[in-house]
């Protein structure tokens, strides 16, 4: 693990840059605000102490600004769904899954944090939801931030309708207990993807010993 921030390596940069396909020219480069978002998200400090990095070159407003539209216009979903098929590819696997499991993790809240946040009654945690789909080699096709206080079938319902389009293979969902029958009537007559209840989808061993590996 990197005990410090690495800013993107040129090939990471080619990848990104494709999907940006932007040839605009700018003050300061896309490649260099990219990196100063990602050294925002990797320190989880504030946009205004961008300075530590740039030196006050690279005023944070004009980096939150690209951060957003990125964020409107689906480019990080874009680039994360061409990163994992890259990774499948490396692998050796098909360009994507037939079998996700999905999971949740409640979080407490940071300071100045104030949208999605809720109360989490049954793991006594004021903060935020994450909730995941990945694939069996951990990497993520869906993801969803919702308030800590939102049932699991809420949450997960919301990172299923996002695959939507992104997995044409898919037949399977793993999930835990915590999915109820909504969660489950909704993957099935919204998708028609079965739905395998596990005991422990964290564990990967655990998931695949139950005999997941035939979806493979």
């Amino acid at each position: 693990m990197n005990q410090s921030f690495q800013e993107l390596t040129d090939s990471q940069w080619q990848v990104i840059q494709l999907i940006l396909n932007d040839k605009r020219k700018r003050w300061h480069s896309l490649r260099t605000i990219i990196n100063a978002i990602l050294w925002v998200n990797y320190t989880g400090l504030q946009w205004r102490e961008l300075g530590k990095m740039t030196g006050d070159k690279l005023p944070w407003p004009s980096v939150y600004y690209y951060f957003r539209q990125f964020k409107l216009r689906g480019v990080w979903e874009q680039i994360l769904d061409s990163l994992v098929v890259k990774e499948r590819k490396r692998q050796q696997r098909e360009s994507t899954p037939s079998l996700l499991a999905i999971d949740s993790q409640s979080v407490k809240i940071m300071q100045f944090i104030e949208e999605e946040t809720g109360i989490d009654g049954n793991k006594k945690i004021n903060g935020r939801k994450r909730s995941i789909a990945v694939d069996r080699l951990g990497l993520p096709w869906s993801l969803a931030v919702t308030s800590a206080n939102s049932s699991d079938n809420e949450a997960g319902c919301l990172v299923i309708d996002r695959l939507k389009g992104k997995v044409p293979r898919l037949a399977v969902i793993a999930a835990d207990h915590g999915y109820k029958v909504s969660f489950i009537d909704h993957v099935e007559k919204e998708y028609g993807w079965q739905v395998e209840i596990a005991p422990l989808v964290l564990s990967w061993k655990a998931s695949f010993a139950l005999g997941f590996f035939q979806y493979l």
